[in-house]
């Protein structure tokens, strides 16, 4: 092995320089004198393993595995790990998830069927000249839409009665007819189309419907091939003529009862019985339910098949739709762009309003103690036109995570537009290729941060509208910045005139029922992911973001809550038991399963993120080996770690060993996780950021000294390099933090007298010279290291060879790059020696000492290249 020797004039200053390695020669092979061979066995353990690896091989088929590919337990096998509670369980899981995917396709043709709702459920446009709202509320008597394009009448719109109206499993069916202009006239055709979006321009060219007809009829059928059509009644009055001869029946009454074919065949086989064989037909067969022809048509093999080969005139048809210039002249919409409404239940418990579930745009009152509904279909000139398509989902994720209405300098709600114009440019230059936007989808609470979420389909109109929305996810993918959603499917608010909460009246709609149905601590409803119509809207919701508004990916928040009836406030010891004991919620698995199925086909290059404290074991495998399917997972100690060593922990007592266990996570899944060192978490949730802790800037009254900003912002340089760089494919920084925000978020609310003062971004921090300029020069350098190198892509984990907690300096290996750090708060090295895998001359290229970010320089230009030194 070769060692790097440091000599005696290049120094490692405590906290500030981080040197990064790379070297610049071949590698060097090194021959041992003689070899060597090590043969090491456990008497007691390997002949067991293999017992049970053979075991496994031979129940592999009666455990379920007899689908191709598929193996409920396959990554347990591929790491090795026994455990027949949770070998079990899985098993059972999966054959739980197979029996619910038979009754999910006794009701839906396909799994794709079952994410679509949102093509039929909620308010819909149909070229008939009429709009259809269909919604589910099983516990519901009546069902009416109202609105202020009916003056809030209960009855006017309301579902018709049976089958009509509603079905079996408590969808209701409402109908609003598009009312006729005074003056005009009935449609000629009964089943009249109108172009309302798709070709809206076309059928206004005064071609009338007589005129398509006629020459679909002239140039479709060929001559001979329409007789039938002509001469309607020729045929039926040929097969009339054959059954019952030229002087049959002339009138109902005179034709009688007719008996069904197997009585007549009887009654012919009985007046029959005594003629000789000969005259009998040759097969004595019943059809048996089955339909036959009953009059072989004999016909020229040629023509009949080049009239099967035609295509239907569908062409015809669609011409016959006129345009939305026709529509408007002749019919009044029924509900027009931009009205308000709700759905009206009368229920056992008495009448009640609620906002659809599947309504795509809400807007609450002025109190905003109540919300509306907002039919939203605006004129095809006014509908946001794509421009831009997704980039191609990069090989490491650098995500900028964010909130729309905090993203202003100003002490207000910042919007769509703003945020497009604005932050979108400074995240491009700042070196990430994605965003995750936190707190877009509509929620009654602002300062909840958006995650009590009251109407899962719509955005929240704080921001702007639908076609705002869209424009800045387009604009995001024209500068190649991929957009993540962060998506709230644990809980839902338990408010009941906004939100979902005793939707129909009855308890357990959407959510379980008694204290299962209520969060431990948050007071927010669980859903009951057991039942099918729960699955379809929740799955039809991912589906829906990524349909509309062409999201990336997902980040799924807080899986601990719904994954256990504790909500995941328990103590995990690591035990395997704890994950499939009692309190585990086995239909929350399967829906997460099916989530993941079902996003990866429809959309292979989907992103899941599962954000879960618990770690839940699977999370990143394949669903087809037992695993939940997602494609990474957060490291959630992590940033837990920083604020726990920098708020409660003297610096000279910081474990070194503590903080590479805690970065590196999981190593059987180190190229699956997303980490950072903080979210906003460490900036909303009542604490504060690490730049407020470590520069001490939100005391206004006690400026910082030098001394304070210099510790500060070398620690939190290092802090983010090593977070960076030490494990996973993924990492995440909040907003504002890439420049050392001073300040925490707070989001209006009755304990600040709603004040915005805390709830915006200080950007103008950038414009200055000075610390933070210093820190984004930093933080950009950093990801442009990642952007060049392929640091986090590297499909080799580190290797970490020098951790020592005595001289608080770590050290390891990534690829070909070396990083060393130096934790001490007051002690340096000289001389200091870290082993490598190759020899050679390594060059310091990412040096947080550096003047341009903040620091004293004190490692010159010409002391950074150095040579390895054999130890050996």
């Amino acid at each position: 092995m070769a060692s790097l020797s440091l000599q005696t004039k290049f120094s490692l200053y405590p906290n500030n320089p981080i040197l990064r390695f790379q070297p610049q020669n071949k590698p060097r092979v090194t021959f041992f004198p003689r070899k060597i061979k090590i043969k090491i066995k456990c008497s007691t353990t390997e002949p067991q393993r293999q017992k049970q690896r053979e075991s496994y091989s031979a129940k592999k088929e009666s455990a379920g595995g007899s689908e191709k590919g598929v193996d409920p337990v396959g990554f347990l096998t591929r790491l090795g790990i026994t455990h027949k509670a949770f070998a079990q369980f899985l098993r059972e899981r999966y054959k739980s998830l197979k029996d619910l995917k038979a009754e999910i396709f006794t009701r839906h043709l396909n799994l794709q069927e079952m994410a679509s709702g949102f093509e039929i459920l909620g308010m819909h446009s149909h070229k008939e000249h009429r709009v259809d709202f269909m919604d589910w509320a099983p516990g519901a008597r009546y069902c009416a839409l109202v609105g202020d394009f009916n003056g809030w009448s209960p009855t006017e719109n309301a579902a018709r009665e049976g089958h009509f109206g509603h079905d079996d499993y408590g969808y209701w069916f409402i109908i609003l007819e598009d009312k006729l202009r005074e003056g005009e006239e009935q449609d000629e055709l009964y089943f009249q189309q109108y172009n309302y979006v798709d070709d809206y321009d076309k059928g206004d060219s005064g071609v009338t419907i007589d005129e398509v007809f006629q020459r679909a009829n002239d140039e479709y059928w060929e001559p001979g091939e329409d007789r039938f059509i002509k001469n309607r009644f020729e045929l039926p009055a040929k097969l009339y003529e054959r059954l019952f001869g030229p002087n049959g029946p002339q009138t109902i009454e005179e034709l009688g009862e007719i008996p069904d074919a197997e009585t007549r065949y009887k009654a012919w086989k009985e007046q029959h019985k005594d003629d000789p064989p000969s005259n009998l037909p040759p097969f004595d067969v019943i059809d048996n339910g089955k339909e036959y022809d009953v009059y072989n048509i004999v016909a020229d093999p040629a023509w009949q098949e080049k009239f099967r080969a035609k295509k239907p005139p569908l062409p015809y048809w669609i011409e016959t739709r006129k345009g939305r210039k026709a529509w408007l002249k002749k019919y009044t919409p029924a509900i027009p762009h931009g009205s308000k409404y709700r759905v009206y239940f009368n229920t056992p418990d008495g009448p009640l309003e609620r906002v659809p579930a599947w309504a795509t745009f809400v807007e609450p009152d002025a109190d905003g103690k109540q919300s509306y509904a907002i039919h939203w279909e605006p004129p095809p000139e006014f509908t946001y036109k794509w421009k831009n398509t997704a980039p191609k989902v990069p090989k490491s994720l650098r995500i900028y995570e964010c909130h729309v209405g905090i993203s202003g300098s100003e002490p207000k709600i910042s919007s769509f537009s703003d945020f497009t114009e604005k932050v979108l440019p400074h995240v491009k230059e700042a070196g990430y290729n994605a965003i995750q936007i936190i707190g877009v989808v509509e929620h009654k609470d602002y300062f909840t941060v958006g995650y009590r979420v009251t109407n899962l389909f719509a955005v929240s109109s704080r921001y702007g509208t639908p076609e705002d929305f869209k424009r800045l996810v387009d604009e995001a993918h024209g500068i190649g910045l991929l957009v993540l959603l962060d998506i709230v499917h644990s809980y839902s608010a338990a408010d009941e005139m906004v939100g979902l909460s005793r939707f129909d009246g009855s308890n357990d709609c959407y959510f379980h029922t008694g204290k299962r149905g209520h969060h431990k601590y948050w007071g927010t409803r669980m859903f009951k992911y057991g039942d099918l119509d729960v699955l379809h809207y929740l799955l039809s919701n991912l589906n829906w973001w990524v349909s509309e508004y062409k999201i990336d990916g997902f980040q799924f928040h807080s899986l601990a809550s719904m994954l256990y009836a504790h909500n995941g406030f328990a103590t995990f010891t690591g035990d395997l038991e704890e994950y499939c004991n009692q309190y585990v919620d086995r239909d929350a698995l399967m829906y997460l399963i099916l989530a993941n199925e079902i996003l990866h086909a429809l959309h292979p290059n989907i992103i899941t993120i599962a954000e879960d404290a618990t770690y839940y074991p699977g999370l990143c495998e394949a669903t087809s080996q037992g695993g939940l399917g997602f494609d990474y997972y957060v490291n959630l100690s992590a940033p837990e770690m920083w604020s726990s060593l920098l708020e409660s922990t003297p610096d000279h007592e910081w474990s070194m060993s503590k903080i590479i266990s805690t970065l590196l996570g999981n190593r059987h899944y180190a190229n699956k996780m997303l980490i950072y060192a903080e979210n906003h978490n460490q900036s909303i949730s009542g604490g504060r950021s690490l730049a407020e802790i470590l520069l001490g800037q939100g005391n206004e009254q006690a400026p910082p000294s030098k001394e304070l900003l210099l510790r500060g912002s070398s620690l939190l340089k290092m802090i983010k390099l090593i977070t960076f760089t030490v494990s996973g494919r993924g990492y995440l920084n909040f907003m504002g933090n890439e420049f050392g925000h001073p300040k925490r978020v707070e989001f209006p609310m009755p304990s600040n007298n709603f004040s915005f003062s805390l709830a915006n971004r200080c950007w103008d921090l950038l414009e200055h010279k000075g610390i933070h300029r210093d820190l984004f020069c930093f933080d950009k350098d950093l990801m442009m290291l990642d952007e060049n190198e392929r640091i986090l892509s590297r499909r080799r984990l580190p290797n970490i060879h020098h951790v020592n907690d005595a001289d608080m300096v770590i050290s390891y290996l990534r690829g070909p790059f070396l990083f060393i750090f130096n934790f001490h708060p007051t002690d340096s090295y000289e001389r200091y020696c870290v082993g490598v895998d190759e020899a050679g001359e390594y060059q310091v290229i990412l040096n947080t000492d550096e003047r341009k970010y903040g620091g004293q320089g004190l490692i010159k230009e010409e002391q950074y290249l150095q040579r390895t030194v054999s130890r050996r």
